[in-house]
């Protein structure tokens, strides 16, 4: 059982991912500003956070953000849910910080599996460290570096970078991807996995270049 923050301030929306999320066998606390979350996360950290990009006193990628810059919540998985389809919105939200993001109008069983996958990779990670040259994984401290120097990724960019690392010289097929990092398939995943990928490119600076695209198959990190 995970403890879940959903921020949201659609009551009916959140009644029904309150409902959904605690008949799955989770505890759920659910709030409707970014004021009443703000409080409550600092006295008990939550497993994962639900965040509606569109609330009344502070936008969810703002909140995100502000997860990531305190050291007590930068590592707390975060999914976003969010009304806005356009590439451009939800790269904004990984580059934010964001993990992933469930688009409206989501279904149910949509919301329980892509927050079951999250807590899986989140909560049980292997301890072991991945190298390619100066790019070094450690999953024991769930830290990225590269000669040194600390890189930030989200928990998603971090898992697929760990699977790529881990299957060097490799072929790795979208479904293969999607399997091992996302844990389930629904409609859109091609779009979700080129967006991450872009997004950690952009973060490992030159070793991003070595990730290469194999069109209409996948990718291989050489």
């Amino acid at each position: 059982m995970a403890l879940i923050y959903i921020i949201e301030d659609d009551d009916s929306i959140r009644e029904i991912e309150e409902f959904a999320l605690m008949n799955a066998g989770h505890k759920v606390l659910g709030f409707n500003c970014a004021k009443d979350f703000y409080k409550k996360i600092e006295e008990v950290k939550p497993d994962l956070c639900l965040v509606d990009i569109m609330l009344p006193d502070e936008n969810g990628n703002e909140i995100v953000r502000r997860l990531r810059r305190n050291p007590d919540t930068k590592k707390v998985p975060v999914i976003m849910v969010t009304a806005k389809t356009s590439e451009l919105d939800l790269v904004k939200g990984i580059e934010d910080g964001a993990d992933d993001y469930i688009k409206k109008p989501f279904s149910v069983m949509e919301l329980i599996t892509r927050v079951k996958a999250l807590l899986r990779r989140t909560l049980s990670e292997e301890i072991k460290e991945l190298r390619l040259e100066e790019l070094v994984v450690n999953n024991e401290k769930h830290e990225v570096s590269i000669e040194g120097k600390p890189v930030e990724l989200t928990y998603k960019e971090y898992e697929l970078l760990s699977l790529f690392i881990a299957n060097r010289g490799v072929v790795l097929t979208r479904d293969i991807i999607m399997d091992e990092v996302w844990g389930t398939e629904y409609e859109g995943e091609s779009r979700t996995i080129d967006m991450h990928v872009k997004t950690l490119r952009k973060k490992l600076g030159v070793y991003g270049t070595k990730i290469k695209t194999i069109r209409n198959v996948g990718y291989v990190i050489e």
